[in-house]
């Protein structure tokens, strides 16, 4: 199902043929609004129609309807469980949509109730030890450290500031400069 933006008359249809029901309430949700009850969306609009969540029984005749579809919103076919996209007429008779969302709502009472996902404590990470600081000369007071061990060292070159024998001296290259 391609994605199309839900025309903004259809908000007021939605509205008009929800149940009244004081378990129901409206949340935005793709560009339009969504119908909740008992923690799960049972009904919505998508694109130029409406989604319902319905029971096994009402998915079958709901998909004999010509035009609906199982819900895929990305179009990928990744169906949404339970979730059935009405066909686009179901916008131009109030009753039908009216009838939907009813036995959407009905099947989702049946379900038990969801609740809200609690933040999920921050597990607690185990933390990478910090380098140690390279040892000092001086102690700590009241710490002990080992002794580290000696790097070696390359020994430097002796710096010359005599030519070698034949051959002529030349001035330095200029550094260019970083940046």
């Amino acid at each position: 199902m391609a994605w199309v933006k839900i025309p903004a008359e259809h908000h007021p249809l939605f509205l008009a043929a929800l149940p009244k029901d004081r378990r129901v309430s409206t949340i935005q949700m793709f560009g339009g609004i969504a119908a909740k009850a008992n923690g799960y969306l049972f009904g919505g609009l998508f694109g130029r129609s409406a989604i319902v969540r319905l029971s096994a029984e009402d998915q079958r005749t709901a998909l004999a309807l010509d035009g609906a579809a199982p819900f895929d919103p990305m179009g990928n076919g990744r169906v949404m469980k339970a979730l059935i996209a009405l066909p686009e007429d179901v916008m131009d008779e109030p009753a039908q949509l009216r009838d939907w969302l009813a036995r959407a709502l009905a099947f989702t009472q049946t379900l038990p109730p969801k609740h809200k996902a609690r933040p999920a404590a921050k597990a607690a990470k185990p933390k990478a030890p910090k380098p140690k600081p390279a040892a000092t000369t001086k102690p700590r007071s009241g710490a002990t450290s080992k002794p580290s061990k000696p790097q070696a060292t390359k020994p430097k070159a002796a710096a010359t500031t005599r030519p070698r024998s034949g051959t002529a001296s030349k001035p330095p290259k200029p550094r260019r400069r970083a940046g």
